[in-house]
């Protein structure tokens, strides 16, 4: 696939569906209650299908376990930096919440696989993800249960039920979780994957992207996040600076090859990942918050980030497969 389909695809999978969820808010087009009917559906069916398939096929070579350790890796370099930041910056539950889940969650998987594909080509593309793999994790089993958390904490007189470990683990956004066990063990036991499931696969990819972008679109207002560019700004060093010089300094130390370590830098230098803004609306946290960060760190990677990583890694030929 050459890189002028593989803009193609990020054009109809990322920003088609983001403008789409927007002007359908703005147009009226779809209800509050059908966007989340959508997010519910990406969640339960179509990311556990996923979750089934992509781990059903994974080659589990010991040496391969270091890279979905670093989607983990990745998250917790910014959210600790963020909660520390956030201690004395947010008093609000539901602002502080989306704040923390916009620093934890990055935009690897889409991304940061089309920036490393476009330097280093189809392997690092499949670096990505790999690396990825466990960003489902992050989501389902740390990011969902915080926001609900948060919820809870900033209404603790409505009508919600009583926070328990039960109830922030085990409900049914936590089905695509289930779903990569359920692929994993499937690996385990050697059991082939039929070829018509192979097939589906990447429509299901697109889908799935939709499904999630055009929620998130439509949860963007401008007017609302005005407020918040200015507290969210500094997730531009936590982004861009903190977590892509440890990211890379650890990964020194066990990678040796040129290409995968460039592509771990440039997945360690991803903005604000999509999933923030459908977290915080999934679980009522301030979406302002999330869209203000999303909206501010991709447009810096978009502008300042990637060139400078482009330039640098082109002129000094690091690793390039191209």
């Amino acid at each position: 696939m050459d890189v002028k389909l593989k803009l193609a695809y990020v054009f109809m999978d990322l920003i088609l569906p983001l403008v789409l969820g927007y002007l359908f808010r703005r147009k009226k087009y779809l209800s509050e209650v059908n966007c989340n009917k959508m997010i519910v559906f990406n969640i339960l069916v179509l990311s556990t299908a996923l979750s089934i398939l992509s781990f059903w096929t994974l080659p589990l070579k010991l040496e391969l376990m270091w890279l979905p350790l670093f989607g983990i890796l990745l998250s917790i370099i910014p959210g600790t930096t963020a909660f520390l930041i956030s201690s004395n910056k947010y008093d609000n539950g539901l602002e502080k919440g989306s704040y923390l889940v916009s620093a934890i969650l990055s935009n690897i998987g889409t991304l940061g696989g089309l920036c490393a594909y476009i330097i280093f080509g189809e392997a690092a593309f499949a670096y990505t993800q790999i690396v990825g793999l466990f960003q489902g994790l992050v989501l389902f089993l740390f990011c969902f249960p915080m926001a609900q958390y948060y919820k809870m904490k900033s209404n603790p007189t409505g009508d919600n039920k009583k926070l328990t470990f039960g109830s922030m683990f085990f409900n049914r956004n936590q089905l695509p979780v289930v779903g990569l066990v359920f692929g994993i063990l499937l690996c385990l036991g050697g059991v082939p994957r039929p070829v018509f499931l192979g097939a589906v696969f990447d429509p299901l990819v697109h889908l799935c992207a939709w499904t999630a972008l055009i929620p998130a679109g439509y949860s963007i207002e401008f007017s609302g996040m005005k407020q918040y560019y200015g507290t969210t700004l500094d997730l531009l060093p936590i982004k861009f600076i903190i977590t892509p010089v440890l990211g890379y300094l650890l990964a020194r130390e066990l990678f040796t090859d040129p290409a995968l370590l460039g592509t771990i830098l440039i997945i360690a230098s991803v903005p604000t990942g999509i999933n923030a803004i459908v977290t915080a609306r999934l679980y009522g946290l301030n979406l302002h918050v999330s869209g203000a960060a999303f909206v501010v760190t991709t447009a810096v990677f978009l502008v300042i980030v990637y060139p400078i990583l482009f330039f640098w890694i082109t002129t000094n030929n690091v690793g390039m497969i191209h």
